[in-house]
């Protein structure tokens, strides 16, 4: 997620430091198959964007941080700035974290995107969309 500013507490890639701080390694939203993310917002503002990254849709986000609650690795955010969560969002399939490592510690792969959530997503949406339409 590119904002124009150099602001380190509000990056999507964290460094985590191992065995009493000896080496560290950096990770960020994995795009995991489950989105535990996305099935926990009650307001349907995180959509699977055409890069296949599931994406914050600001315009959607009330701010309730189940989100950042959902997520297993710790990796979606709550900014207290917009009152919004953000995440990566792979820089529209071109993200620029993979482009300037120089150890290419972060890499990134292109892979088809499954429809991993189906029934689920269809009854959800419908749902959603039957609450907005009151």
């Amino acid at each position: 997620m590119q904002t124009g500013l150099f602001q380190p507490s509000k990056s999507v890639i964290r460094v985590s430091p191992f065995e009493g701080y000896t080496s560290y390694a950096p990770y960020t939203c994995t795009q995991c198959a489950e989105g535990w993310c996305m099935t926990a917002c009650p307001v349907g503002a995180i959509q699977i964007n055409a890069a296949g990254a599931k994406d914050v849709m600001d315009d959607t986000c009330v701010g309730c941080k189940l989100c950042t609650i959902a997520c297993p690795y710790g990796t979606i955010f709550y900014d207290g700035d917009t009152q919004k969560a953000y995440k990566c969002n792979l820089c529209g399939g071109a993200p620029a974290c993979a482009s300037a490592c120089p150890t290419e510690a972060i890499t990134f792969e292109d892979v088809e995107t499954a429809d991993w959530i189906g029934d689920f997503a269809a009854e959800r949406t419908a749902r959603v969309l039957a609450v907005e339409a009151r």
